[in-house]
């Protein structure tokens, strides 16, 4: 990587500090000569596009460092404090790079005669009122005015507006709507003006009398409390690939999922930045990465990207931390390694103490308003150049204005849309084509508004004395009293001047450091900032529903694998299965976790070429799905052989748990782990259910295509062939699902036995209040096709629930009686041998029970069952029309299948325990529902009272949100059983500024989800929601679920 040339400081002779010209020696020419070509090289031109886009053109020698150009910038600008900003131009890759004082510009730029160099805001400080010079802050509001243009300062619509009311202030003064319709009209500040218009002119009405400094005060008040306050993005990928985006700013390196901060390495928790080829790492102290690795890798995607990113870290650090320039160091005298790049600047100590201590005699001026103007700091870059001297402006660092001088104002400049524009080479001073000229008149005009205090001559660039910062290009100056480090401050501050994805707006809030692991997926490409800044990936509805495919296939192979490796891992190690049953098992599991690991490797390559060819703009063969999905549709009807004998799986399974004690034991203690995020059994039901899901996910993609499609013959032809293959399994999956919750109910309740018999179906269950003589009571119901089970939770700690009383449907009434026992949503049931009074929490549960016990009444009675009299129940049966008014003691009895209690604790986020716990009821349809509305994907999180996004891999199924950091981890971190929860989109109360954002409330708990995209969020909504309400319909229960 070699060493930094030239690291030294340019040393001032004593005509340069006089404002003398730099001689260039005496002409041999004869009178009307010109140069030659040859001799005209020494010199070339350099465009700079100025923050008002005005373009100043500067002379050159071709083999000058940047310094020199920059140092001629400044003093066009009579700028202080140059050091908050840098020139930055666009590489081949289409990137921005700030140009580096110490390097010869010729090898930084290419074609330098060619290129557009812009003046940009480098460093951001956390508070504007650090910012000495009235000046500064006028020049950091364009900085924003830019940013809002060109969507790189994202933010509410509502925020939006105010910010560009207060540079409407700034520009034109008071509200007046004809005028300020007019201005806005020839002035574009935002992408989407016309429908921010009405709010835009509502808060200008409110600024009268601010003055064009208190305008920009307020601007950076603002802004710097939204959370892309100055950041610049570098896209790049973490250890696992997913893409991220990278930034840097005053505290530390930022990473990001899309706009939304989701980690913070504080510059005093780290310890080394450093690359290596296209690998970024950041090496942390001991004491903070804690369990983690201590060395974090980013890829980014060259190594010119990399060590760019890497040089814009190291000058951050020095210039918000350091308090003097480190040395460079002395070169090696054989070979050097690594590389020596400084920053050469000043630190922000050094250039506050300079301001403080008076080392520039600062300028005053006065800003204000007029009706088309834009006020600039220096006009005399034609003039003749003559000594002037300045009055001493002193304010208080509150003060907001100088009273002691004026600025001038020139004539609005639109700022011009993407593309360079055309440039005249007569003048060295040229606007930008978009912006009105300034006439000669008004320039002179201008001249004469110099303070009492100035000279009066035509303007003139303030001549730099020693020590400048404008003619300083090492690292040389020295300051001896310490800075504290800005820390304290929330908000980021690097400059984004790429463009950047906008996935809603960024308000300023402080974000936890996550876990290393959890830096994000999905990261903004930025190749050409021509394009629209939304991150490139396919737009077609076809692409996400293939991306949701991977999404869910991934879960489903991860549910498979906890039967096929960590079921199988735990019954072998203890040798608890017999062989017959290994063989049943594992024969008709094996094959098809095989099949569907091949499946998931071809959508998991096309999804990267089809991405990837939406990245190149370019369409191919490969943006489809079609084709993978007929081929393996085709394939799994040779599976339906084994899941047709799932439900025997099931049965047998269940039978020599039984019959084995130890293979009892090591089901029982597997179910307590956490890879085994549901019941065992229900892990069996996953293949059959997945057919389901094909079926509806291809249903959806020939419903987009239309029959000119590349892909509607092939989606049709697979939908066909997954329906076939459903069709043939439909009473198959019925009858499983059916099993699989019978078997669930016998292992979880207490006191009951044969709960599995033949025609016996589970219908619903749900919390209800039992009347009793210490009042209403709670209890669990649990309906089947041939009884009534009600139950109560066990002795303190336990969480297994214990039976209380069984009722037969046969011979039972149903009878409405709220007004007899003055209980609302009550109804009474008459059984044979016992008649009881149970109320629900809210009138529609009592609508669905009243609902289902009459058609399941109906149906027992035209079948003629009976309830098994295997079936055991604690309690004797009471003589028939006798109210039951039950003793409430704690049942410390002994009964059959008690000892359960005191096998450890049991899984607390099953249906009956959330349906408990939330007072509400399930249904057999509605477990129907759920299977068919399932999905999978990462989501960002967020708390309540929080201001932190987590970015979470999160698994809805089961009533259930799973949350996982990566979807590779074999298990969940947490789940959110989603009974009784409302979802819904936030309200303006709730402060979310984000976009395709939902939430989720129960009570006063409150959640907040953030999807990648509006396809994402809708589907989100669309599951959860379809869920929730077909628990709130009231479908006949004799009806089977739907899965043809």
């Amino acid at each position: 990587m070699g060493e930094i040339e030239g690291t030294y400081r340019v040393l001032q002779t004593a005509g340069t500090r006089l404002g003398a010209q730099t001689p260039v020696g005496v002409s041999t020419l004869e009178p009307g000569q010109m140069f030659s070509p040859r001799m005209q090289e020494k010199h070339m031109h350099v465009r700079v596009k100025l923050l008002d886009n005005t373009v100043e053109i500067f002379d050159i020698e071709p083999k000058c460092d940047g310094q020199v150009l920059l140092a001629q910038v400044w003093k066009h600008l009579n700028l202080i404090e140059c050091d908050y900003f840098g020139l930055e131009f666009q590489n081949i890759q289409s990137y921005w790079i700030w140009l580096e004082p110490m390097k010869p510009i010729i090898r930084q730029i290419r074609r330098p005669k060619n290129a557009m160099l812009r003046l940009a805001v480098k460093f951001f400080p956390p508070d504007p009122g650090q910012l000495q010079e009235e000046y500064t802050r006028y020049l950091f509001a364009l900085q924003l005015k830019r940013d809002l243009l060109e969507e790189r300062l994202t933010c509410a619509a509502t925020t939006a507006a105010l910010l560009t009311s207060h540079l409407l202030q700034a520009e034109i003064g008071d509200y007046d709507e004809t005028l300020d319709r007019e201005h806005l009209k020839a002035t574009v500040y935002l992408p989407s003006q016309e429908q921010a218009l009405e709010k835009i002119l509502a808060f200008h009405r409110r600024h009268v009398g601010q003055t064009p400094a208190e305008s920009d005060f307020q601007v950076l008040e603002i802004a710097r409390k939204l959370e892309m306050y100055g950041i610049r993005f570098h896209t790049a990928s973490d250890r696992e690939g997913t893409k991220i985006n990278l930034a840097v700013s005053h505290m530390g390196v930022l990473v990001f999922q899309g706009t939304t901060k989701i980690n913070t390495f504080n510059w005093s928790k780290v310890r080394k930045l450093s690359f290596k080829r296209k690998r970024f790492l950041i090496k942390l102290h001991p004491e903070v990465h804690g369990p983690y690795q201590d060395t974090l890798e980013f890829l980014l995607g060259s190594r010119d990207e990399c060590k760019n990113f890497w040089k814009i870290c190291v000058e951050y650090h020095t210039f918000f931390r350091l308090l003097d320039q480190p040395k460079p160091k002395a070169k090696a005298v054989f070979f050097s390694r690594g590389s020596s790049f400084r920053y050469s600047g000043r630190t922000q100590k050094q250039l506050v103490d300079y301001i403080k201590d008076g080392g520039m005699k600062r300028i005053p001026y006065e800003r204000w308003h007029g009706k088309t103007q834009t006020s600039v700091r220096a006009l005399t870059a034609d003039l003749p150049k003559q000594s002037i001297s300045f009055t001493e402006g002193l304010r208080s660092s509150a003060s907001l204005s100088s009273a002691n001088a004026s600025f001038y104002p020139l004539a609005p400049s639109p700022v011009s849309p993407p593309g360079r524009p055309d440039f005249k080479d007569s003048s060295s001073s040229l606007a930008d084509p978009l912006a009105p000229c300034i006439s000669s008149a008004a320039v002179k005009n201008m001249a004469t508004r110099r303070s009492s205090g100035a000279a009066e001559g035509p303007g003139t660039p303030l001549a730099q004395p020693p020590g400048s910062p404008a003619l300083q290009s090492g690292p040389g100056l020295a300051v001896d009293s310490p800075q504290p480090s800005p820390s304290s401050q929330k908000s980021p501050l690097s400059l984004s001047p790429a463009f950047q994805v906008a996935l809603g707006p960024a308000e300023q809030g402080s974000s936890p450091l996550l876990s290393p692991v959890l830096s994000d997926a999905g990261g903004t490409r930025t190749d050409d900032p021509e394009e629209p800044r939304h991150k490139r990936v396919p737009e077609d509805e076809a692409y996400f529903i293939a991306k949701e495919i991977l999404a869910t296939e991934r879960t489903y192979l991860k549910d498979l694998e906890v039967i096929t490796v960590w079921f199988r891992s735990a019954v072998v190690k203890e040798d608890a299965m017999p062989t017959s049953l290994m063989t049943l098992l594992f024969s008709n599991i094996d094959p098809v976790y095989e099949f569907h690991r091949g499946f998931l490797h071809e959508v998991e390559h096309r999804l990267a070429l089809w991405e990837g060819l939406s990245v190149a703009h370019t369409k191919d063969d490969h943006q489809r799905i079609g084709d993978i999905l007929l081929r393996n549709m085709r394939q799994l009807k040779e599976f339906t052989s084994y899941f047709q004998r799932h439900d025997e799986v099931l049965t047998e399974l269940e039978k020599a748990t039984k019959r084995y004690k130890k293979l009892e034991a090591v089901y029982k203690e597997f179910e307590l782990q956490k890879v085994c995020y549901l019941p065992l059994n229900s892990f069996l039901l996953k293949p059959t259910q997945r057919l389901v899901h094909y079926r509806l996910l291809l249903n959806r993609l020939c419903k987009l295509f239309t029959p000119g499609h590349r892909d509607y013959a092939d989606c049709c032809d697979a939908l066909k062939a997954i329906t076939e293959v459903t069709a043939t399994l439909q009473h198959s999956l019925i009858r499983l699902e059916n099993l699989q919750k019978l078997t669930e109910l016998q292992r979880d309740l207490v006191g009951v036995e044969n709960l599995i018999a033949p025609g016996r179906e589970f219908i619903r269950e749900g919390c209800l209040h039992k009347l009793t003589k210490k009042g209403l009571q709670q209890r669990m119901f649990f309906l089947f096709s041939d009884m009534l089970l009600y139950t109560s939770k066990g002795i303190t700690g336990s969480s297994h629930f214990r039976i209380r009383g069984l009722l037969p449907l046969r011979g039972m009434l149903i009878e409405e009686s709220e007004n007899e026992w003055s209980v609302p949503h009550c109804f009474t049931i008459y059984a044979a041998q016992k008649t009881i009074v149970v109320a629900a929490s809210t009138r529609l549960e009592k609508e669905k029970w009243m609902l289902d016990l009459n058609a399941a009444i109906q149906a027992a009675k035209s079948s003629g069952g009976d309830v098994s009299p295997e079936v055991m129940c604690m309690h004797s049966p009471r003589s028939t029309g006798e109210v039951v008014l039950e003793q409430d003691l704690e049942d410390t009895a002994q009964v059959p299948g008690g000892s359960l209690e005191g096998q450890g604790q049991h899984r607390a986020n099953t249906t009956m325990h959330v349906c408990w716990y939330r007072n509400t009821s399930v249904s057999r349809a509605d477990h129907s529902a759920a299977v068919e509305n399932q999905l999978s994907g990462y989501l960002l999180r967020k708390f309540k009272n929080t201001n932190g996004w987590q970015k979470l891999w999160v698994v809805f199924t089961n009533f259930c949100l799973f949350f996982y950091k990566t979807h590779q981890d074999d298990y969940p971190l947490a789940s959110l059983p989603l009974l009784g929860y409302s979802v819904s989109v936030p309200r303006e109360a709730d402060g979310i500024l984000k976009d395709y954002v939902f939430k989720l409330q129960f009570k006063s708990h409150v959640y907040f989800f953030r999807a990648e995209s509006k396809y994402t969020f809708e589907r989100w909504m669309e599951v959860i929601e379809r869920a929730s309400s077909a628990r709130g319909a009231l479908s006949p229960t004799q009806d089977g679920p739907a899965h043809g």
